[in-house]
């Protein structure tokens, strides 16, 4: 569980939105998973990537959480397309759950100020 001095900031990359806008999954669909994940409610893949399952159990996002300070949807997936992802993609999604893991809370707003992130919930706003 996480400390009430911890936050659990979660984001949503560029490509991460698209897809969900497409899919038509909302921001508070994808908050109430991160709630569900943080509980031990989703795959944990190792390494800081996360498995959970979306709308309805139609669709599979892959969240990072490397230290677990900042949460972000990266990828998502059909499960009529495909049933998971491979082995270098999950090794690949591992080092991203590394390099989210060092930013800086100034990193972040500069990937958020260049639109790159998109913040979608944030205990600190609950």
């Amino acid at each position: 569980m996480l400390d009430a001095v911890e936050t659990a900031r979660t984001f949503k990359t560029a490509w991460f939105a698209k897809a969900a806008r497409k899919a038509l999954i909302d921001d508070s669909a994808l908050c109430e998973a991160i709630v569900e994940v943080r509980r031990g409610q989703a795959d944990d893949l190792g390494g800081g990537v996360f498995k959970k399952r979306l709308d309805k159990n139609r669709r599979r996002s892959i969240i990072l959480a490397k230290g677990r300070r900042y949460w972000v949807y990266a990828y998502l997936f059909a499960k009529k397309d495909r049933a998971n992802i491979d082995d270098d993609e999950l090794k690949a999604f591992r080092k991203l759950a590394d390099l989210y893991g060092a930013k800086t809370d100034v990193e972040i707003e500069k990937e958020l100020n260049a639109k790159e992130l998109v913040e979608i919930c944030n205990d600190r706003e609950a």
